[in-house]
């Protein structure tokens, strides 16, 4: 019985460290893959959420929801009506760097014309909720399509 006491850690240390050799690279690879991904991840900003309620030839009409820090990006060629749900803060941000904020109230109503491309950010403390009527561009008026 002793010498089975003697034998045992001589045959259970090696094994152990044959382990951990076998073991670390795969481990390393999986640390390393989680810290590449992780910038990236740390990066993308969360997008707000869009539901079609109705759509047809000529419009659609969708749910934006949006929670604050949120980004959006309409389609700014169409020409939509914007009625807020729930308002709040929206930081709008151009293409060449123009920003400009609008501060929404429930009930709020807006007509928007093509114009050029943006995001949008809800820069509140509350959510964002609007329904949007976005026509389709086969339905633009002649005016509008330039």
């Amino acid at each position: 019985m002793k010498k089975l006491f003697r034998w045992l850690p001589g045959l259970l240390v090696p094994a152990f460290v044959l382990t951990g050799l076998v073991a670390s690279p795969a481990i390393a690879q999986e640390k390393a893959k989680e810290t590449k991904a992780s910038p990236a991840a740390k990066d993308d900003k969360a997008n707000a959420v869009r539901k079609v309620l109705a759509e047809n030839e000529k419009m659609s009409v969708i749910e934006l929801r949006q929670k604050p820090g949120e980004v959006n990006t309409p389609n700014s060629s169409s020409t939509r009506a914007v009625r807020a749900l729930e308002g709040a803060t929206i930081l709008r941000t151009y293409a060449d760097g123009k920003t400009e904020t609008k501060v929404w109230k429930a009930g709020d109503v807006e007509i928007q014309v093509p114009g050029p491309a943006y995001t949008t950010k809800n820069t509140g403390k509350t959510d964002f909720v609007a329904y949007v009527v976005v026509l389709k561009e086969a339905s633009q008026p002649a005016a509008a399509k330039k």
